[in-house]
């Protein structure tokens, strides 16, 4: 039996990568990074007299109680920040009537970053978890929606056409053929998106729109470095909690 040749690149994968390769060396070459600068003994030693303020962390039992309380917040906003947002970007992909507005939409809400947002929505919601939960929402609205279009647009189209064989149309189509297909990706994607706005939740904190980021923001400009320790241990933990969660449903859902 003869061996099977591996597979050879096309000319367009060799050029896509000659490109890629050619953007990182010139990206290289017109910034100004310091490396030397950056690894020299005034600088190593500045960043350890630096780290060494961060300890020991707070661990008063009235602080620890409001960073809890905090990363409770955090979560919730993250939680309902992406639900909203899997919500309204299955909308947009299930678009069919001005296909193209939704796309531009699309577009719009996912190159504004949350922190932009956040910073927008500060003017009608003030201060507070509202303005971080409606900031990730619009973002990761964008993000999803993107996701869940590819999704359906790749799913198999037996199941649809075999229904639309027998008369059935418009969105029974998508409920009862296109979306039992893909609803395990699509659930891979809201899962993978909340690890990240979980991320994005703490840091919006930082505008003003609550939970860890808030505390974190107070606690560093005012210098309180122990303080700050603890409130960056609680990000670690539940950024560590969420992401094991966030695997475990994804691999349920694999089985």
């Amino acid at each position: 039996m003869t061996p099977r040749r591996a597979p050879r690149p096309d000319t367009r994968s060799l050029l896509l990568l000659a490109a890629i390769v050619a953007l990182v060396v010139a990206s290289f070459a017109t910034l100004d990074l310091q490396w030397r600068v950056f690894a020299s003994a005034e600088s190593l030693a500045a960043m350890a007299r630096f780290g060494a303020e961060f300890f020991p962390p707070e661990l008063a039992a009235p602080f620890v109680a409001k960073v809890v309380r905090a990363a409770g917040e955090t979560l919730a906003m993250s939680l309902l920040g992406t639900a909203l947002a899997a919500l309204a970007g299955l909308a947009l992909a299930l678009l069919r009537r001005g296909r193209w507005l939704g796309r531009w939409l699309m577009n719009g809400l996912r190159a504004i970053p949350e922190l932009v947002w956040a910073t927008l929505l500060l003017l009608a919601a003030g201060l507070g978890p509202m303005t971080g939960t409606l900031a990730l929402a619009l973002h990761t609205a964008g993000v999803l929606g993107r996701l869940f279009g590819e999704a359906i647009e790749n799913a198999p189209p037996g199941p649809a056409e075999a229904l639309r064989a027998q008369g059935i149309d418009g969105w029974r189509v998508a409920a009862y053929a296109t979306l039992p297909q893909v609803l395990p990706q699509l659930v891979s994607y809201t899962l993978y998106r909340w690890e990240n706005n979980i991320r994005a939740a703490a840091v919006l904190g930082v505008v003003g729109a609550g939970g860890l980021g808030q505390m974190l923001a107070f606690h560093l400009g005012l210098f309180q470095m122990g303080r700050t320790a603890t409130v960056l241990l609680a990000m670690i933990v539940l950024v560590l909690v969420v992401d094991a969660a966030s695997v475990l449903a994804r691999r349920m859902l694999m089985r």
